[in-house]
């Protein structure tokens, strides 16, 4: 989670002394390895939850302030966005019912959180990537107020140099400018912990990153962003880019992003990845320091190392070091920040369960990871993971031969995680449950991810309807399979009839019911094409833009049909073909994504027109008509409409309609 009463490291002078903070952490640190002054003997676990808060119409809610003020559990915190909830569990000692502790502990908090969330006109969901997230919803009045959000965010843009170009190519495509770093608030993980001795750390980092591959491909549910079909787990492409510096003018040089693997196997200390994150990072926060962690050790006392903390906070490898106290005694931990949040609690603990198996099951096998396998080879597994889930292939320990993911989970590493974890004293009962889970998971295919890209196709082929209404039944049905409980595996595909009732849409925006799949002319084209488009495409209404994607005009089916009746008058068969720009409308009325969708409606009726261009930043990026909005107008707008007044069949020029004349 972070500290909060932190600055943006602006001032020379704050930004030298902090870092002199950060070497002098770095060497205290050191000297605790080497004097033993770490907690051993003892292997603790724990988790940090984060999720979504929506509204009764499954988008995005921004109530974390209001949820907070109702909620007695200290245990309850913000995340970025004032749409995202998180809460850290209590560490316990690895073995016996520690897993079946986790699952009560977590299934409480989250019934809590629920109950608090519910009483502020809200809910709870568990999943990678929302749905239902919108860009609009990733304004910067939608960031948490948080002194250390917006210095995080301000450093971040400054060392970008202006707004980020994200793209990801999956099924779909997603290319979008952002100027914030409000993306990484759309991705949330169920974040496990596992405690290990210094003298043991660099064997046990080097497996939980060979395992990290199968590990997430067992476990996706992050398929969509913005109604795109991208990787199977799309967080973990988003997060790297929300936070990437990086330019892309710098040639051949190699850079690291803040979000990374990793470069490079661990050869024998924790330290070289602090070091090494310390010299690829440069400091962008800084914080009040008063400790020197040399006196507090000369006084018997155990540092905080904040400098140090608050330094690797704003690193995020997807397996990252830390340092903690319990009861009083500093130790090492590796925080995996792979897996995603849900989608129950049963999965969760049943994904973590696997993780912690197989890093204590490879650990019993191999001295030394290294000797079976090379780092490209692992860092290439994590990415296929990412991209392609269950369907990937691995290159897997010795001859580093290729293995069909869910072959490999199935037949390899699901009795090796059982035997790390009857190993290390896990009850029985709790080792068939959850690796159960996971068993019937992969052998049936039905991931988290894989039943929401089902359930889209299964409503689109049944149903209909638009995007959005599919989306915001997904969502839905999602929040009540995770209230009844039963792993993934087990859930009936999402139905149509799931989603917000129609008395709800008054809050809905124009980009809930915008098309973005367009097809548009240049205005130097010809006007045959434009009806040509019209014809094959059964469109009313074709936009132009110029080369920039800006709308620049109009050809309406009415404008195009006066076009045709003047040139079969002229019976001029020969002349030049017309270009677009001499029958379009220029400057047609058009609408941000944002805006209301009882707005939109009510423009359209007051000019006239029968679809609206939509822009954002003087871009276009969708269109509107009076047929996706007719299911819902009258119940929109029931109180403007006077008896016997319809929406117009014209187009978007403002032009009033022909009269009977």
């Amino acid at each position: 989670m972070g500290q909060h009463d932190i600055q943006q490291s602006t001032g020379e002078g704050a930004l030298r002394a902090f870092t002199r903070h950060l070497i002098q952490d770095v060497r205290a640190l050191e000297y605790m390895i080497a004097q033993g002054r770490f907690e051993t003997g003892t292997r603790r676990i724990g988790a940090e939850q984060e999720l979504f808060l929506v509204d009764d119409r499954w988008q995005p809610a921004p109530i974390v302030n209001e949820v907070l003020e109702q909620a007695d559990d200290e245990r309850l915190v913000t995340e970025l966005a004032r749409f995202n909830l998180e809460f850290n569990m209590d560490p316990s000692p690895f073995g016996g019912t520690s897993l079946r502790e986790m699952e009560e502990e977590l299934s409480g908090t989250l019934d809590y959180a629920c109950e608090t969330v519910r009483s502020v006109g809200g809910d709870i969901v568990l999943a990678g990537i929302l749905p239902t997230v919108h860009l609009s919803d990733l304004a910067l009045d939608n960031m948490t107020p948080s002194p250390r959000y917006y210095a995080l965010n301000d450093a971040l843009m400054n060392l970008r140099g202006g707004p980020a170009q994200f793209q990801i190519r999956g099924v779909d495509e997603l290319f979008v400018k952002h100027d914030s770093i409000m993306l990484e608030g759309v991705n949330t993980s169920f974040q496990t912990h596992f405690q290990v001795a210094p003298d043991e750390f660099a064997r046990f980092y080097n497996i939980a990153q060979v395992v990290a591959a199968p590990c997430l491909a067992a476990a996706t549910n992050s398929p969509l962003l913005f109604g795109k079909r991208l990787w199977r787990e799309t967080r973990i492409a988003l997060f790297q880019q929300a936070v990437d510096t990086r330019s892309s003018n710098l040639y051949l040089r190699e850079m690291s992003p803040r979000v990374h693997f990793g470069t490079g196997w661990v050869e024998e200390s924790v330290m070289e990845i602090f070091k090494e994150d310390i010299s690829r990072f440069h400091v962008i926060l800084t914080t009040e320091l008063n400790e020197d962690p040399f006196e507090v050790l000369q006084k018997g006392g155990v540092p905080d190392l904040q400098a140090l903390q608050l330094h690797n906070g704003t690193v995020y490898r997807w397996n990252r070091p830390c340092y903690g106290m319990t009861d009083g005694e500093p130790h090492l931990r590796i925080e995996n920040r792979i897996l995603p949040s849900g989608p129950t609690p049963a999965d969760e603990v049943a994904n973590a369960a696997l993780w912690f198996g197989l890093v204590s099951g490879l650990a019993e096998r191999y001295d030394d990871i290294r000797e079976v396998i090379t780092f490209p080879r692992v860092k290439s597994n994590f990415v296929a993971a990412a991209r392609e889930g269950l369907a990937s292939q691995f290159a897997w320990l010795e001859g580093q031969r290729q293995v069909p993911a869910h072959e490999l989970i199935l037949d390899d590493l699901l009795p090796m995680a059982e035997d790390g974890l009857r190993a290390s004293g896990v009850d029985e009962a709790d080792v068939d449950r959850y690796l159960g889970i996971v068993y019937e998971r992969v052998k049936t295919g039905q991931t988290g991810s894989q039943w929401q890209l089902d359930s889209l196709d299964a409503m689109k082929e049944k149903s209909g309807g638009k995007r959005a209404e599919r989306l915001t039944a997904l969502v839905a049905a999602m929040v009540d399979r995770q209230t009844g409980g039963d792993p993934v595996h087990e859930w009936p595909l999402a139905r149509m009839s799931e989603g917000a009732p129609r008395e709800r849409m008054e809050r809905t925006r124009v980009e809930h019911y915008m098309a973005t799949d367009l097809f548009t002319v240049h205005e130097n084209e010809p006007v045959e094409f434009v009806a040509c488009l019209m014809d094959w495409q059964h469109i009313r209404q074709v936009l132009v833009e110029d080369e920039q994607h800006r709308l620049v005009g109009l050809v309406s089916h009415r404008s195009l049909l006066r076009y045709l009746a003047e040139r079969n008058a002229d019976r001029d068969q020969e002349a030049a073909p017309v270009p677009v720009r001499e029958v379009m409308v220029e400057d047609p009325v058009s609408v941000s994504p944002e805006m209301p969708t009882a707005e939109a409606v009510a423009l359209m009726r007051e000019r006239q027109i029968g679809a609206l261009p939509v822009v954002r930043e003087d871009q276009l990026v969708g269109i509107v008509t009076e047929r996706d909005f007719i299911e819902i107008a009258g119940q929109l707008l029931d109180d403007s409409f006077e008896e016997g007044e319809e929406l117009s069949d014209t187009d978007v020029t403002g032009e009033a309609p022909p009269s009977s004349e």
